[in-house]
């Protein structure tokens, strides 16, 4: 690795970091402008409030109360839950739904992407003809109709009508429990993916380049797979990391349809009770996430365009 993209893989790593600092202030000021208090207790007194708030020193002044939080954070404490689960750690409460948000969302992703791909690929390959007509089609219906709608109708025909899946999420079974959510959720990937993939890999295929590969009597088939693919690739790459982020958080409608435990549900469970410490890390969690998955974009550009990581180089 060349003292250039060190450089700037560097850099990439360093705004990353504030862009965090400033999204984890910007969350904390906004709880604390929030209306109500973690303690809505009505049989609490003015006087247990008070003894309450300096036990967790919510009477420190609020820049002293940040840079706290900030310190307690960068050694894992994400402080203690109010409402949910009273004077229980936060992270207790995160880390077992992590696997489960994280195992769902990323299986929705992968399936998604791949029968995206494969559908915007045949539609390319068959402009202008029926195939193209229904593969658009598609991609217009899984754009226009939100996951929770299709969940619903998934849930209805699979988990009522014909019994062949679980209607409530069952801790025991993740697997099977996991499916129809799993489809529901890539139904909009599909459509974003399989409509990036096919305008992308027309613009490839009417290319100068491409023609050339023609003329030279290359095979059809090697051409797609080793020269068109790998271009029309890079704009869906660009669109994969926001939709991942998306469907982390767009699961929360989802996890309350079929009764997933896991941080969607927890955050609006976060939210309705006011217990802070909860929502701020969830959310902060969702941040982490999507500044990581665009550090991890950038880097993959340049494995699938050496003429970026030159660039970028530079």
């Amino acid at each position: 690795m060349s003292k250039s993209t060190v450089k700037y893989l560097g850099k990439r790593v360093l705004i990353s970091l504030l862009t965090l600092l400033v999204i984890v202030a910007i969350l904390f000021l906004m709880l604390k402008l929030m209306p109500g208090t973690p303690f809505n207790d009505e049989k609490l007194s003015e006087a247990q409030k008070a003894q309450l708030y300096a036990k967790y020193g919510l009477d420190q002044p609020l820049i002293i109360q940040f840079f706290t939080y900030i310190k307690n954070m960068m050694m894992g404490d994400f402080g203690t839950s109010f409402g949910i689960s009273r004077n229980q750690p936060v992270a207790n409460l995160i880390l077992p739904r992590i696997p489960i948000s994280f195992g769902i969302g990323i299986a929705a992703v992968i399936l998604g992407t791949i029968v995206g791909i494969a559908l915007g690929i045949y539609a390319a390959k068959h402009k202008n003809t029926a195939g193209d007509t229904i593969a658009t089609l598609f991609s217009v219906l899984g754009v226009s109709v939100p996951s929770f709608v299709v969940a619903l109708l998934l849930l209805l025909i699979f988990g009522v009508q014909i019994p062949v899946f679980p209607v409530l999420f069952d801790s025991d079974n993740i697997i099977v429990s996991s499916i129809l959510p799993v489809i529901a959720l890539s139904f909009g990937v599909i459509a974003n993916v399989g409509r990036f993939t096919r305008s992308e890999m027309i613009a490839v295929l009417s290319s100068d380049y491409i023609a050339l590969a023609e003329a030279k009597g290359l095979d059809s088939k090697l051409i797609i797979k080793k020269h068109a693919i790998r271009n029309a690739l890079i704009p869906v790459i660009t669109i994969l990391g926001p939709i991942l982020v998306n469907l982390m958080t767009g699961s929360m409608v989802l996890e309350q349809i079929f009764s997933i435990p896991g941080l969607g549900s927890l955050l609006v469970k976060g939210i309705t009770v006011n217990d802070h410490n909860v929502v701020l890390a969830v959310a902060f969690l969702y941040s982490i996430l999507y500044v990581v998955l665009m550090l991890i974009i950038d880097i993959l550009y340049g494995i699938i365009d050496p003429r970026i990581r030159i660039a970028k180089g530079e």
